[in-house]
Protein backbone atom coordinates (compact mmCIF):
# COMPACT_ATOMS: atom_id res chain seq x y z
CA UNK A 1 0.00 0.00 0.00
CA UNK A 2 1.27 3.45 -1.01
CA UNK A 3 1.72 5.60 1.88
CA UNK A 4 0.43 9.51 1.53
CA UNK A 5 1.65 12.66 2.86
CA UNK A 6 -1.24 14.90 1.87
CA UNK A 7 -0.72 18.38 -0.46
CA UNK A 8 -3.42 21.31 -0.09
CA UNK A 9 -5.69 21.57 -2.42
CA UNK A 10 -3.92 25.02 -3.62
CA UNK A 11 -0.15 23.14 -4.07
CA UNK A 12 -2.11 20.66 -6.44
CA UNK A 13 -4.33 23.37 -8.60
CA UNK A 14 -0.95 25.53 -8.75
CA UNK A 15 0.77 22.56 -10.54
CA UNK A 16 -1.90 21.71 -12.89
CA UNK A 17 -2.47 25.37 -13.76
CA UNK A 18 0.88 26.71 -14.33
CA UNK A 19 2.75 23.17 -15.07
CA UNK A 20 5.11 23.07 -12.13
CA UNK A 21 5.27 24.11 -8.37
CA UNK A 22 7.87 24.93 -5.69
CA UNK A 23 7.68 22.83 -2.42
CA UNK A 24 10.50 23.80 0.47
CA UNK A 25 11.40 21.23 2.65
CA UNK A 26 11.74 17.94 0.76
CA UNK A 27 14.85 17.54 2.92
CA UNK A 28 16.18 18.55 5.73
CA UNK A 29 19.51 20.41 5.28
CA UNK A 30 21.64 17.97 6.89
CA UNK A 31 19.68 14.95 4.65
CA UNK A 32 20.11 17.11 1.53
CA UNK A 33 23.76 17.70 2.41
CA UNK A 34 23.93 13.91 3.08
CA UNK A 35 22.35 13.24 -0.27
CA UNK A 36 24.73 16.35 -1.81
CA UNK A 37 28.20 14.28 -0.22
CA UNK A 38 26.74 10.81 -2.09
CA UNK A 39 25.94 12.33 -5.33
CA UNK A 40 29.23 13.68 -6.18
CA UNK A 41 30.91 10.51 -5.25
CA UNK A 42 28.49 8.61 -7.64
CA UNK A 43 29.25 11.08 -10.44
CA UNK A 44 32.25 10.71 -10.52
CA UNK A 45 32.41 6.64 -10.20
CA UNK A 46 29.50 5.74 -12.96
CA UNK A 47 29.84 7.11 -16.58
CA UNK A 48 28.48 10.40 -17.56
CA UNK A 49 26.16 11.29 -20.95
CA UNK A 50 28.22 14.09 -23.08
CA UNK A 51 26.31 17.43 -22.35
CA UNK A 52 29.16 20.12 -23.24
CA UNK A 53 29.48 22.64 -20.29
CA UNK A 54 26.16 22.73 -19.96
CA UNK A 55 25.79 19.59 -17.33
CA UNK A 56 27.38 16.19 -16.10
CA UNK A 57 24.89 14.35 -16.50
CA UNK A 58 24.60 10.09 -14.71
CA UNK A 59 21.49 8.47 -15.40
CA UNK A 60 19.80 5.42 -13.64
CA UNK A 61 22.05 6.19 -10.29
CA UNK A 62 19.29 4.41 -8.12
CA UNK A 63 20.13 1.06 -9.91
CA UNK A 64 24.12 1.46 -9.01
CA UNK A 65 24.10 3.29 -5.57
CA UNK A 66 21.82 2.59 -2.04
CA UNK A 67 21.83 5.77 -1.37
CA UNK A 68 20.98 7.28 -4.00
CA UNK A 69 17.91 4.53 -4.43
CA UNK A 70 16.49 5.80 -1.57
CA UNK A 71 16.11 9.16 -2.98
CA UNK A 72 14.70 8.35 -6.03
CA UNK A 73 12.06 5.95 -4.06
CA UNK A 74 11.36 8.09 -0.91
CA UNK A 75 7.50 7.59 -0.24
CA UNK A 76 6.83 11.06 0.51
CA UNK A 77 8.33 12.41 -3.03
CA UNK A 78 6.06 9.51 -4.89
CA UNK A 79 3.47 10.31 -2.56
CA UNK A 80 4.04 14.24 -3.57
CA UNK A 81 4.02 13.29 -7.38
CA UNK A 82 1.00 10.92 -7.81
CA UNK A 83 -1.08 13.94 -5.99
CA UNK A 84 0.37 16.53 -8.57
CA UNK A 85 -0.06 14.18 -11.38
CA UNK A 86 -3.35 12.82 -10.76
CA UNK A 87 -2.89 9.38 -12.36
CA UNK A 88 -0.54 6.21 -11.08
CA UNK A 89 2.85 6.44 -12.04
CA UNK A 90 6.10 4.21 -13.24
CA UNK A 91 9.62 5.65 -13.10
CA UNK A 92 11.08 6.92 -16.04
CA UNK A 93 14.10 7.29 -14.84
CA UNK A 94 16.38 9.53 -12.47
CA UNK A 95 19.31 11.23 -13.07
CA UNK A 96 22.27 13.40 -11.32
CA UNK A 97 22.70 16.93 -12.93
CA UNK A 98 25.77 18.72 -11.78
CA UNK A 99 26.32 22.27 -13.15
CA UNK A 100 30.48 22.69 -12.11
CA UNK A 101 31.72 26.27 -11.04
CA UNK A 102 31.88 29.21 -13.47
CA UNK A 103 30.49 26.83 -16.13
CA UNK A 104 29.08 29.48 -18.22
CA UNK A 105 26.50 27.67 -19.79
CA UNK A 106 22.77 27.81 -19.25
CA UNK A 107 20.90 25.25 -19.86
CA UNK A 108 18.45 27.01 -22.89
CA UNK A 109 14.78 26.96 -22.00
CA UNK A 110 13.28 23.40 -23.49
CA UNK A 111 10.28 20.53 -23.09
CA UNK A 112 12.00 17.34 -21.53
CA UNK A 113 8.90 14.89 -23.31
CA UNK A 114 9.83 15.50 -26.52
CA UNK A 115 13.57 13.79 -25.73
CA UNK A 116 11.91 10.66 -24.28
CA UNK A 117 10.41 7.49 -26.41
CA UNK A 118 6.92 7.73 -24.97
CA UNK A 119 3.20 7.21 -26.55
CA UNK A 120 0.24 7.67 -24.61
CA UNK A 121 1.98 9.42 -21.67
CA UNK A 122 0.31 13.22 -21.29
CA UNK A 123 1.17 13.17 -17.37
CA UNK A 124 4.70 13.27 -16.95
CA UNK A 125 5.97 14.56 -13.91
CA UNK A 126 9.57 15.24 -12.48
CA UNK A 127 11.15 16.27 -9.78
CA UNK A 128 14.00 18.43 -9.22
CA UNK A 129 15.37 17.96 -5.67
CA UNK A 130 18.41 20.99 -4.31
CA UNK A 131 21.02 18.85 -2.97
CA UNK A 132 22.57 22.25 -1.64
CA UNK A 133 21.78 25.96 -1.76
CA UNK A 134 20.58 26.93 -5.38
CA UNK A 135 20.23 30.70 -5.88
CA UNK A 136 19.95 32.65 -9.27
CA UNK A 137 23.70 32.32 -9.41
CA UNK A 138 24.36 28.91 -8.86
CA UNK A 139 21.53 27.85 -11.63
CA UNK A 140 18.34 27.41 -10.18
CA UNK A 141 15.44 27.54 -13.17
CA UNK A 142 12.74 29.51 -14.94
CA UNK A 143 9.80 28.12 -16.01
CA UNK A 144 7.05 29.25 -18.25
CA UNK A 145 3.49 28.35 -16.99
CA UNK A 146 0.19 27.39 -18.66
CA UNK A 147 2.44 26.00 -21.43
CA UNK A 148 2.49 22.52 -21.08
CA UNK A 149 -0.86 21.91 -22.95
CA UNK A 150 2.04 22.56 -25.67
CA UNK A 151 2.46 18.80 -27.21
CA UNK A 152 2.77 19.45 -30.78
CA UNK A 153 6.70 20.32 -30.44
CA UNK A 154 9.46 18.67 -31.76
CA UNK A 155 12.51 18.51 -29.42
CA UNK A 156 14.50 21.50 -29.01
CA UNK A 157 18.12 22.32 -28.63
CA UNK A 158 19.36 23.09 -24.74
CA UNK A 159 22.96 25.08 -25.98
CA UNK A 160 20.30 27.09 -28.43
CA UNK A 161 18.55 30.33 -27.00
CA UNK A 162 16.28 30.48 -30.07
CA UNK A 163 15.49 27.18 -30.22
CA UNK A 164 12.21 26.85 -28.63
CA UNK A 165 11.31 30.33 -29.98
CA UNK A 166 11.93 29.91 -33.38
CA UNK A 167 10.01 26.36 -32.77
CA UNK A 168 7.12 28.84 -30.81
CA UNK A 169 7.67 32.24 -31.49
CA UNK A 170 4.44 33.18 -29.43
CA UNK A 171 6.18 31.52 -26.58
CA UNK A 172 8.86 34.32 -26.51
CA UNK A 173 6.12 37.09 -24.73
CA UNK A 174 4.92 34.95 -22.24
CA UNK A 175 6.07 35.58 -18.91
CA UNK A 176 8.64 33.73 -16.64
CA UNK A 177 8.84 32.38 -13.15
CA UNK A 178 12.27 32.01 -11.61
CA UNK A 179 12.50 29.64 -8.45
CA UNK A 180 15.68 30.00 -6.49
CA UNK A 181 15.49 26.54 -3.98
CA UNK A 182 17.03 26.05 -0.57
CA UNK A 183 18.78 22.43 -0.04
CA UNK A 184 16.16 20.00 0.14
CA UNK A 185 13.86 21.88 -1.22
CA UNK A 186 11.90 20.55 -4.31
CA UNK A 187 10.27 21.51 -7.57
CA UNK A 188 7.91 19.44 -9.73
CA UNK A 189 7.21 20.22 -13.49
CA UNK A 190 5.13 18.72 -16.36
CA UNK A 191 6.95 16.56 -18.67
CA UNK A 192 6.05 19.78 -21.10
CA UNK A 193 6.44 22.62 -18.75
CA UNK A 194 9.32 24.91 -20.64
CA UNK A 195 12.09 25.34 -18.22
CA UNK A 196 15.54 26.10 -18.20
CA UNK A 197 18.67 26.91 -16.00
CA UNK A 198 20.65 29.63 -15.55
CA UNK A 199 24.81 29.26 -15.42
CA UNK A 200 26.32 28.35 -12.55
CA UNK A 201 28.59 31.28 -11.86
CA UNK A 202 29.26 30.79 -8.16
CA UNK A 203 32.68 28.58 -6.97
CA UNK A 204 30.15 25.38 -5.62
CA UNK A 205 29.37 22.90 -7.79
CA UNK A 206 25.41 23.01 -8.29
CA UNK A 207 24.20 19.44 -7.54
CA UNK A 208 20.37 18.57 -8.14
CA UNK A 209 18.58 15.08 -8.13
CA UNK A 210 16.08 14.84 -10.65
CA UNK A 211 13.31 11.49 -10.64
CA UNK A 212 11.41 11.64 -13.69
CA UNK A 213 8.12 9.68 -13.47
CA UNK A 214 5.77 8.83 -16.11
CA UNK A 215 2.00 7.50 -16.94
CA UNK A 216 2.12 3.99 -15.53
CA UNK A 217 0.44 2.78 -19.06
CA UNK A 218 3.03 4.76 -20.72
CA UNK A 219 4.09 2.92 -24.12
CA UNK A 220 7.19 2.74 -25.95
CA UNK A 221 7.48 4.80 -29.72
CA UNK A 222 11.07 3.42 -30.78
CA UNK A 223 12.55 6.56 -30.60
CA UNK A 224 16.06 6.17 -29.48
CA UNK A 225 16.89 6.75 -26.01
CA UNK A 226 20.10 5.90 -24.06
CA UNK A 227 17.22 4.17 -20.92
CA UNK A 228 15.63 2.07 -23.52
CA UNK A 229 18.05 1.31 -26.33
CA UNK A 230 19.86 -1.91 -24.85
CA UNK A 231 16.36 -3.16 -23.80
CA UNK A 232 15.21 -4.63 -27.08
CA UNK A 233 11.62 -3.39 -26.51
CA UNK A 234 8.91 -3.79 -29.23
CA UNK A 235 7.36 -0.68 -30.62
CA UNK A 236 3.67 -0.39 -28.99
CA UNK A 237 5.00 -1.85 -25.65
CA UNK A 238 4.10 -1.03 -22.16
CA UNK A 239 7.32 0.75 -20.35
CA UNK A 240 7.07 -1.31 -17.32
CA UNK A 241 8.69 -4.14 -15.31
CA UNK A 242 11.81 -4.12 -12.92
CA UNK A 243 13.29 -0.75 -14.84
CA UNK A 244 10.04 0.90 -15.00
CA UNK A 245 8.50 0.08 -11.23
CA UNK A 246 5.23 1.63 -10.30
CA UNK A 247 5.12 3.99 -7.65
Amino acid sequence: MNVEFPLTPETVNAYRDHGFVKIAGLLTDAEALHYRAVALDVADRLPKLSNGSIFDQNVNVWLEDPTMRSLTLLPKLQSWARQLAGVPLRLWHDQILIKRPHNQAPTEFHQDQPYWPHDQSPNPISAWIALGDVPVERGCMTFIPRQHHRRDLPAQNLADPRSLFEICPEMAWEPRVTLPLKAGDVTFHHGRCPHMAFANETDEDRVALAVIMMDASTLYNGVGHVVTDPLGLTVGSVLEGDLFPAL
